[in-house]
């Protein structure tokens, strides 16, 4: 019975590739095409498969209802909320979960820092999206012509010093972090506080969701901080791979 499922299964991803008839699907299984028949008409008594009038079959439209529905009950904090734990009881900093919601950027999960230094970000709350890491990530996999528009309308409060002062420099930063493929905010949003974030992505690539680890001055240098990417970076591969159910060799 496993052989008989394991070959069906093996069926998809050759019809993921493109229409194919029975002979080619018997050659990809090593089946004889009885075999690889009566596993099509399964497949397809199910909707998974659809037989064209050219004889040949491609993949049905049941199959992509299923993986729609099924993305739609993804909850990426539940997925993640584990994880975001055990990476800060590694480091100790506070980690956040970020998505991007209806031009907002917000923090749905926060595990907080082991130290007495606390963050006043709130769940549910937006991010100062000109300057937040975790914002400058979710925005930055928007497509160029909507990085442009929502540049050009944003208000660029100048939180301190290292604020983003305009929609040009937005621009440039979201750039850098699309081709570095992680973010920071080194004392834009408050003087004494650094945070790096990386992306956690679904199936297709995506950013679905952003993660970050935040420290005061007082407890860790920016320098210090960033030694962590790897490790934060490897927290957040675990978590795409979990919510878009692919290897973290398949989400390169």
């Amino acid at each position: 019975m496993s052989q008989t499922v394991d070959r069906a299964l093996s069926i998809l991803p050759l019809l993921a590739e493109g229409p194919a008839d029975l002979g080619q699907v018997a050659d990809r299984l090593g089946v004889h095409k009885s075999t690889a028949l009566r596993l099509l008409r399964t497949l397809h008594e199910h909707g998974l498969v659809y037989r064209q009038s050219d004889q040949r079959y491609r993949l049905g439209a049941r199959l992509f209802a299923l993986a729609q529905e099924a993305m739609e009950n993804l909850d990426v904090r539940e997925i993640a909320h584990a994880h975001l734990v055990r990476l800060n009881e590694e480091c100790g900093h506070t980690v956040h979960l970020a998505v991007y919601e209806e031009n907002e950027v917000l923090y749905i999960d926060k595990v907080e820092s082991r130290y007495p230094v606390r963050m006043y970000s709130r769940i549910g709350k937006p991010v100062a999206i000109t300057v937040a890491a975790v914002a400058k990530l979710l925005l930055a996999d928007l497509p160029e012509h909507e990085r442009r528009a929502l540049a050009e309308k944003l208000d660029y409060p100048m939180y301190t010093s290292r604020s983003t002062p305009n929609p040009a420099a937005f621009l440039r930063e979201l750039d850098t972090v699309r081709e570095q493929g992680w973010a920071t905010d080194l004392g834009g949003h408050e003087e004494s506080i650094n945070c790096v974030a990386v992306p956690i992505r679904g199936a297709d690539g995506k950013v679905v969701a952003a993660m970050s680890v935040s420290a005061p001055n007082v407890v860790v240098t920016a320098d210090e901080l960033l030694t962590l990417l790897p490790l934060v970076r490897r927290t957040a591969d675990a978590i795409s791979g979990e919510y878009s159910g692919r290897t973290p060799a398949e989400l390169q």
